[in-house]
């Protein structure tokens, strides 16, 4: 077992621990946002469409490396020869992707707070719910586009995005609405 993590942990594994560290934490934030949900009653509004929502997540992440990867090697697009078109459409891809999951997760909170009369502490374990779904997406993103530049805005773009398009929820449905009529 030992032998198997060092080897995980090794600077050429860096993209498969990426990606067995974002699985592992989308689990456990499932498993720990439904626990905590259910006896709210809002396990079936809210985290099982989450969980729905990363299958596609992941879906949409690694189809999106794989064709952009593609479009790069036909255009012979890479790091060395015009490290300014490689880095900048990485960064379009990722953020597009983030912003995405960050419009997605303010619909399911807004959707889950359809009730009238929720109380003040649900809402705020709901909206803290849904920023901790935007941390778990960025894991899941940053799995495929592991620069550092990446990392620094998608991270806060997550999170700004999710405060806007929880604001203004008909935003994030214009934005991205088509991809949520998927499910």
């Amino acid at each position: 077992m030992g032998e198997s993590i060092r080897w995980l942990m090794d600077d050429e594994q860096k993209t498969l621990y990426g990606i067995v560290f974002a699985i592992a934490l989308n689990l456990v934030f499932l498993a720990l946002s439904a626990l905590l949900l259910w006896p709210l009653d809002r396990a079936e509004t809210m985290a099982f469409r989450l969980a729905k929502g990363y299958v596609l997540l992941w879906l949409i992440v690694s189809l999106a490396a794989t064709l952009l990867n593609l479009i790069q090697r036909f255009s012979r697009v890479n790091i060395y020869d015009h490290a300014d078109a490689y880095v900048n459409s990485n960064l379009a891809v990722s953020c597009f992707l983030q912003a995405g999951w960050s419009a997605f997760a303010a619909l399911v909170v807004r959707d889950s707070l359809a009730a009238a009369g929720t109380p003040v502490w649900l809402v705020v374990v709901l909206y803290l719910a849904g920023i901790l779904s935007c941390f778990v997406a960025f894991n899941v993103v940053s799995a495929f586009y592991q620069g550092q530049i990446y990392r620094i805005i998608s991270l806060p773009l997550a999170f700004v995005s999710f405060i806007i398009f929880s604001l203004w929820p008909m935003l994030a449905r214009v934005t991205y609405g088509r991809f949520f009529d998927l499910f």
